[in-house]
């Protein structure tokens, strides 16, 4: 895969277009600003990179049909974020401190510098497209299912990042109440990718080679774009193209912005006693016999 300005990961990608190159060497061309290169001369990302925002993933009812916002709009928004006591941006319907109490959580007070009403860009209405009927079906199918299970009979009755194994995609690379921070590690033919949320590492190949079989599956499947864009910005794209769940794809985009701090171990329950204490509850219950 070659790299330019910008740099395209992904399931089943395609090379950066001429035209995201254009724009991309555009865009550092009239701030007098120079992409960074590697020693074997590919752009370079490296460093940790913070991406809190208020700025909703879906565009809220009282924004419809505006995909930016005006000043007075952007000033409106930032002084509810920052009025919430509970720490949740403006439009989070939650207001529960016991689940997590407010100086607990991280989120951005500001909206994206891009001044969209949302992360959400495509489609236009910058709403996440509703689930075909297969995906409905199966979603009705689970539900139906975990009826005649325990909510803990097994460790595959709990989250996968309950039990640690990752938080997924797009949700791991989306703002939330805390750790959104990512870091890039750069070597020749490789690029690492750290999300600070549940110490996910990818390793991500940049020598040209083809993909892995269709056999082989990943947790972690999706179309990216990472262009570096100034000093201190990264512009982030996703793309989710499932025709088996979703009406149509959908993309997401957000600046991750330069930040001079670290990345902190997730420890996820150290040796994961938690799931264990959960499993061991759960038959503690169903016995009868207080928890230990």
């Amino acid at each position: 895969m070659r790299l330019a300005a910008v740099l395209l990961m992904a399931v089943a990608a395609t090379p950066p277009s001429a035209a995201a190159q254009t724009a991309a060497a555009a865009t550092a061309a009239s701030s007098g600003w120079t992409v960074p290169r590697t020693p074997d001369g590919q752009p370079d990302l490296q460093g940790v990179w913070d991406y809190r925002t208020a700025t909703p993933l879906e565009r809220p009812a009282e924004f419809t049909g505006k995909e930016f916002l005006t000043d007075r709009e952007i000033a409106d928004y930032e002084r509810r974020a920052a009025a919430r006591d509970d720490g949740r941006p403006p439009d989070d319907p939650r207001s529960d401190p016991s689940v997590h109490p407010p100086w607990w959580l991280d989120y951005g007070r500001s909206v994206v510098g891009t001044r969209r009403s949302s992360l959400v860009v495509e489609p236009a209405d910058g709403r996440i497209p509703p689930l075909t009927a297969d995906a409905q079906k199966r979603a009705a199918d689970r539900r139906a299912a975990s009826r005649e299970r325990g909510p803990a009979d097994s460790p595959e009755d709990r989250t996968l990042w309950e039990r640690c194994i990752t938080r997924g995609l797009p949700e791991g690379m989306l703002p939330a109440g805390y750790n959104n921070n990512v870091q890039f590690l750069q070597t020749p033919g490789y690029v690492v990718i750290v999300s600070e949320m549940i110490h996910d590492a990818r390793i991500v190949p940049i020598d040209g080679r083809p993909h892995a079989p269709p056999a082989v599956r990943s947790w972690l499947g999706l179309t990216e774009r990472f262009t570096r864009i100034d000093r201190d910005t990264i512009e982030y794209r996703f793309t989710v193209d499932d025709p088996g769940t979703w009406a149509r794809p959908w993309t997401v985009t957000f600046p991750l912005v330069k930040s001079e701090g670290a990345i902190y171990e997730y420890a996820c329950h150290e040796a994961n006693y938690g799931l264990q204490n959960i499993l061991k509850n759960a038959r503690a219950t169903e016995s009868g016999a207080p928890g230990k």
